[in-house]
């Protein structure tokens, strides 16, 4: 990709972040990104295009992947701080508020795939994981999925509204949050 094409779709997808997909328009996304409007034109088919690109790029997604949940040691509190830290750690209020952006009707058929990578990674990696926590016999069967669904929606949860209201809704540090999670989850799953 030409240096010019990169211009233009870091301008759209930071003004989708910032304003949303409907409320942004060509002409922003041209003046951000230091070229005119046709030159966007002569790249790109549209400004679903430009987005649809940019949602594909590594960059403009949470590094949100399995692979960052491989870490394990085996100890349930130990393990447990990691997903959930690895996930809010990456999750920022700038992916948080893109993610948002992309879920426009006008793209949500094509970006779909590309928002649940996140959740999806988050679940199976957890759900494989608490499998093998139970094979082990470090904890009882359960319901697998379900206990995932429970931490990543609390995990999520937090990430989200911090995204949006921060301090405004609680004070409620991130440390904080994640260890009082996991000792609860902890505690309720040894009975």
């Amino acid at each position: 990709m030409d240096e010019t094409s990169q211009k233009i779709i870091d301008a759209a997808m930071a003004l989708v972040r910032d304003k949303g997909y409907v409320a942004t328009t060509t002409k922003e996304i041209a003046r951000l990104a230091g070229v005119n409007e046709c030159t966007l034109f002569r790249k790109f088919e549209s400004k679903k295009d430009i987005v649809i690109q940019g949602a594909n790029q590594s960059g403009w997604r949470a590094d949100v992947v399995p692979e960052i949940f491989e870490n394990v040691m085996w100890e349930l509190e130990t393990d447990l701080e990691m997903f959930m830290r690895a996930y809010i750690d990456r999750m920022t209020p700038d992916f948080v508020n893109l993610s948002i952006g992309l879920r426009a009707p006008q793209l949500y058929e094509e970006t779909k795939q590309l928002i649940m990578k996140v959740p999806q990674a988050f679940l199976e990696s957890f759900t494989a994981y608490l499998k093998q926590m139970c094979e082990r016999g470090k904890i009882p069967e359960r319901d697998f999925d379900a206990l995932a669904m429970m931490v990543f929606s609390a995990t999520f949860g937090y990430t989200f509204l911090n995204a949006s209201f921060g301090k405004e809704l609680t004070d409620v540090k991130k440390d904080k949050y994640i260890k009082e999670s996991v000792q609860t989850f902890v505690k309720g799953i040894s009975q």
